[in-house]
């Protein structure tokens, strides 16, 4: 019997230590998964900081392709890269349409890579939306001015180059879930009442996403949107038919 019970411990006693092993090891590689990413970002702040790798072998593949005369391009950030994941149907029914989105960037890095991922693909139309991010900080400090200059170059830049350019409205923000406390509401409308201005004196089409979207904190409709920021596929399908209005 007691043969039985030092048996039954002994089996307890492997059990626990290959348990404790077993998430000692699950640690150490979420561990080195979580520093393999800081450390890919820190590569890519040296050495890539406008991401110009993201699209590059995308953007080979669309310039091998014919009838590029119809090209729209969408330039921006997360809110423009999601628009094809979370409702691809938009850009089915328009095959003519390429997203251009990178998650996260503000308006220096958007201009940075403007001529590889919209000039030299040779679109009709460029669609413009960005400036949130520098808002948020996500690059660190900016100024309205600043984010306001960026966004113009880029206009400048596209009708340089015969490119039709569409300026957007920043969606409405009540807070940054990520960087909480820069009350970007009023900031995001002086931005879009600047960009609105420019596009009237410089005869540009400018959509206003804004004010279809907004509640009475000036931030995004809670029907819209899961985390105050991004659009929902609700809130996708009322920007797809202002821009539409606009085409």
């Amino acid at each position: 019997m007691k043969y039985i019970k030092h048996i039954k411990l002994f089996i307890l006693l492997i059990v626990a230590h290959l348990s404790a092993y077993t998430q000692v090891k699950s640690d150490t590689t979420q561990n080195k998964a979580t520093e393999n990413e800081a450390q890919n970002e820190e590569y890519k702040l040296h050495n890539d900081w406008p991401n110009l790798n993201y699209y590059q072998n995308d953007n080979i593949k669309v310039n091998a392709q014919r009838n590029s005369g119809n090209r729209v391009v969408f330039m921006g950030n997360s809110i423009t890269e999601l628009w094809a994941e979370i409702h691809p149907e938009f850009f089915r029914k328009h095959k003519n349409f390429i997203d251009r989105g990178i998650s996260g960037q503000t308006t220096p890095q958007m201009l940075l890579r403007f001529r590889q991922d919209v000039i030299d693909l040779k679109p009709k139309m460029v669609v413009i939306l960005g400036g949130t991010n520098d808002i948020a900080g996500n690059t660190g400090p900016a100024t309205l001015t600043q984010i306001f200059g960026n966004l113009v170059s880029m206009a400048q830049l596209a009708k340089a180059n015969h490119i039709k350019v569409i300026i957007s409205s920043i969606l409405p923000v009540y807070d940054y879930p990520w960087n909480k406390g820069k009350e970007p509401a009023l900031k995001i409308i002086r931005l879009n009442n600047l960009l609105k201005a420019y596009a009237k004196a410089h005869d540009l089409i400018y959509v206003d996403y804004h004010t279809a979207m907004k509640d009475q904190r000036n931030g995004l409709r809670q029907e819209l949107t899961a985390d105050g920021v991004h659009p929902n596929k609700n809130g996708y399908l009322i920007m797809e038919k202002l821009l539409e209005n606009k085409l």
